[in-house]
């Protein structure tokens, strides 16, 4: 099952509005990767969202204790997509998983709110991988009540 997906696009926050309605959701800003981002919620129970990045983001993984993070690159080996997926399997199969392929995977919170595994497939795109575990974290932080008490805490006025 689909967590969430990441797009690039020329305009974040029409491509989140609309989105955002043809699902009946909200669109509200997510400045957490990339400055100008934008997602689409759809308020079901599965949390669905479609983050909407800058044409040109691209993601890379951070060294040692860090969050992925966006910049605005040439569209080379990296981009903006990425997927949150579910998994059924423990940290420690996932873990497995990623050595035997030889791609660097490592635990990170985000926002304090959910675990995720970040896996570089290829060691150049990011699937975060949730345990059981960290599906019940997400399902129960990432909703729009909360993520507007988020943007208020960080001084920005949440769209209506």
């Amino acid at each position: 099952m689909l967590f969430h997906v990441s797009i690039d696009a020329d305009d974040p926050r029409h491509v989140a509005e609309v989105i955002a309605e043809l699902w009946g959701g909200v669109a509200l800003p997510f400045p957490p990767v990339i400055a100008g981002s934008w997602m689409a919620m759809a308020g079901d129970d599965r949390r669905t969202t479609v983050e909407v990045y800058p044409r040109g983001t691209e993601l890379v993984e951070a060294e040692g204790d860090a969050d992925a993070m966006g910049v605005i690159g040439g569209n080379g080996a990296r981009s903006a997509t990425h997927l949150a997926i579910a998994t059924d399997k423990g940290v420690e199969e996932v873990l497995a998983l990623a050595k035997r392929e030889g791609w660097p995977v490592k635990y990170r919170k985000r926002g304090g709110v959910f675990g995720v595994l970040e896996l570089w497939v290829e060691g150049s795109r990011m699937i975060e991988v949730l345990t059981p575990e960290m599906q019940a974290e997400y399902r129960a932080g990432l909703t729009v009540e909360n993520w507007r008490g988020f943007l208020s805490a960080a001084g920005m006025a949440p769209a209506a």
